[in-house]
């Protein structure tokens, strides 16, 4: 044992002996540090031709809004509490305070033939097709993602109305309901107005019929196309859990895949109820007297005949902000009910 130590105590005298002198005198000699180092200072971030063009690109919708969207917006602002007579000329308008807004809701529908509550009305009314519209896209989006023949090319079909000029569908439509020689009356063997063939153009209840008729059907390719898009993010795990558990078909979709698209539903609703608020060109198209004892005149048409056929600028400009408070109104409505039913897990 005292060998072992020994022999221990040499070996540790021997790697002392190999450490350099040097080391020892710079241990010793170790200077104290005084002063902090001065802090480096901050390099100029250069700016690459990259992102100079990437700026002015993105810019681009930015100039195009404010352009096209925010002076618009703040010339209808001021000329709602105008008096501009028959003219656009903003330097000879004078003030009129809310004279253009009582007017509006007053005495305007004695000269366009119907009053902004009507127009209001006539707008909820056309607006059905939205609801059914994304009723059935919903439904077609669910059969179309199950392994069935052809499904690329039916998603295809059904969105190509979507891409299509809204004129020229309607035009088409137009014909095709015509009482007396469209396509439509013909297939239901009856072309007679007199002899109780069906007047989709005159009759109003009809006309409310034809107009949504044309609203699902060139609308509701963008719905199966962004439904399509959400189911196939569905957690497929959450669906085999309950057909282990034996959950039918109405249990897993109502259950697990309708609370899985909230989201998206809750976008299309959204932008279906502000198109819906916004709608013109179908029904001006379509019957550019405004329909059948007025029955085709929306808000915006509504807007429009007092802006072009009246030339009353002022009262046009009171009706789209009269337009932009109801829309702000659905819209947080919408926002406040989300809160119950959209899931974002």
């Amino acid at each position: 044992m005292e060998r072992e130590i020994a022999e221990n105590a040499a070996d540790m005298t021997a790697i002392g002996a190999n450490v350099p002198a040097e080391f020892d005198a710079a241990t010793e000699a170790e200077p104290v540090l005084t002063k902090q180092a001065p802090a480096n200072r901050p390099k100029k971030r250069r700016i690459d031709i990259e992102e100079i063009y990437g700026t002015l690109f993105a810019a681009i919708p930015l100039i195009g809004f404010c352009i096209f969207g925010l002076v618009p917006l703040i010339l209808a602002f001021a000329m709602a509490f105008l008096d501009m007579g028959t003219g656009w000329d903003i330097a000879e308008a004078e003030w009129a305070g809310f004279d253009n807004f009582v007017y509006l809701f007053s005495t305007a529908s004695d000269e366009v033939g119907i009053s902004i509550f009507e127009a209001i009305g006539n707008t909820l009314i056309l607006g059905i097709s939205t609801f059914i519209s994304q009723i059935l896209a919903l439904g077609i989006a669910y059969l179309l993602s199950r392994d069935i023949k052809g499904r690329g090319i039916w998603r295809i079909i059904y969105f190509i109305p979507y891409v299509c000029s809204v004129v020229a569908i309607t035009i088409m439509w137009r014909y095709m309901f015509n009482p007396s020689y469209g396509i439509i009356n013909q297939f239901l063997g009856n072309t007679d107005i007199t002899n109780g063939a069906i007047d989709w153009t005159d009759d109003p209840a009809m006309f409310y019929v034809t107009i949504n008729i044309i609203s699902i059907w060139s609308g509701m390719g963008y719905g199966i196309l962004l439904y399509t898009a959400a189911l196939t993010n569905v957690n497929q795990s959450a669906i085999e859990a309950a057909e282990i558990d034996g959950a039918g078909a109405f249990t897993k979709f109502f259950r697990i895949v309708l609370p899985s698209i909230s989201p998206t539903t809750f976008y299309l609703l959204i932008m279906g109820v502000i198109g819906m608020l916004q709608s013109f060109t179908i029904t001006n198209v379509f019957d550019s007297s405004g329909g059948p004892d007025k029955h085709g005149i929306t808000i915006v048409f509504f807007m429009y005949q007092y802006l072009y056929d009246w030339q009353n600028v002022g009262v046009a400009s009171a009706a789209s902000w009269v337009l932009a408070a109801l829309i702000l109104i659905v819209t947080l409505i919408q926002f406040i009910g989300s809160r119950r039913w959209v899931k974002y897990d």
